[in-house]
């Protein structure tokens, strides 16, 4: 669950990513399913950012989007924040891809 004590330790796009649900759905807050985040999420992104910001080849990022999609497709639809997370990270990804392909 995402505690107010451990916001400052989560990055400006987990912290956007969950004030953003919250604003929309203000009742998310009192049910852990929309606000937990499964540690296995949580590696895949820290993986994806560390992957995007050492320029990682364009075949090492294609394997973190087929990483993606497994996980997309073993998440119960109700574990929002998982879900979420997943889509921003599978979104930078394929940009990055695509204006790697484009220079």
């Amino acid at each position: 669950m995402l505690y107010p004590e451990f916001i400052q330790f989560f990055d400006d796009d987990i912290v956007s990513l969950t004030a953003l649900m919250l604003m929309v759905n203000p009742e998310c807050i009192d049910c852990s399913n929309y606000t937990d985040i499964a540690q296995v999420i949580l590696s895949l992104y820290l993986k994806t950012q560390c992957q995007l910001k050492l320029h990682h080849s364009v075949m090492s990022l294609a394997q973190t989007l087929d990483y993606i999609k497994v996980a997309q497709r073993k998440l119960p639809r109700k574990v929002t924040l998982d879900h979420l997370t997943l889509k921003l990270i599978e979104r930078k990804v394929a940009r990055t891809i695509f204006n790697i392909k484009s220079d």
